[in-house]
């Protein structure tokens, strides 16, 4: 992966809509070109698909929460394809410390929130802290470009 390839990814984080041509322009190459790398992106398992950035609240899913779960391991093949199952799952990830499973959630009510927590209970204890509001939210993968990389070698 090259600059050129580094500089395709952030555009594409900042906006999966670009027209190719745009793309071409800001990174000096033809649009087949660039159609090319962004291929190669794909195929190697680098750019993993594109999706539209919505609001929740927008959407009356007013409830944004982390959940975590104690979950004893042997329970794995019965509590995945459970919460995979979830729509208002929106992540679920196996953690570190003294819970094992930390999920983010989003519903339209504190009270469709409670149900939903009542049945996590039948896999562990769980831990939930609602969201009050989002200081950074989701954002893509910082590249450094090489600019960037050879100023921060030069002040180590």
């Amino acid at each position: 992966m090259d600059k050129i390839d580094r500089k395709i990814i952030s555009l594409l984080q900042e906006n999966a809509r670009y027209p190719l041509k745009y793309l071409a322009q800001k990174v000096f190459l033809s649009s087949p070109a660039v159609s090319t790398r962004i291929e190669r992106l794909e195929k190697n398992g680098i750019i993993t698909g594109y999706h539209a950035t919505v609001d929740p609240v927008a959407l009356g899913y007013h409830i944004t929460a982390f959940i975590n779960l104690t979950l004893d391991p042997k329970q794995k093949d019965e509590f995945y394809p459970y919460v995979t199952a979830c729509p208002n799952v929106l992540e679920c990830n196996c953690v570190t410390g003294l819970y094992s499973i930390m999920l983010k959630v989003a519903f339209p009510s504190t009270m469709e929130l409670d149900t939903f927590i009542g049945h996590l209970q039948q896999y562990g204890n769980t831990q939930t802290q609602i969201v009050f509001s989002t200081a950074v939210p989701p954002r893509g993968i910082h590249l450094p470009q090489e600019e960037e990389e050879e100023e921060t070698a030069q002040n180590q």
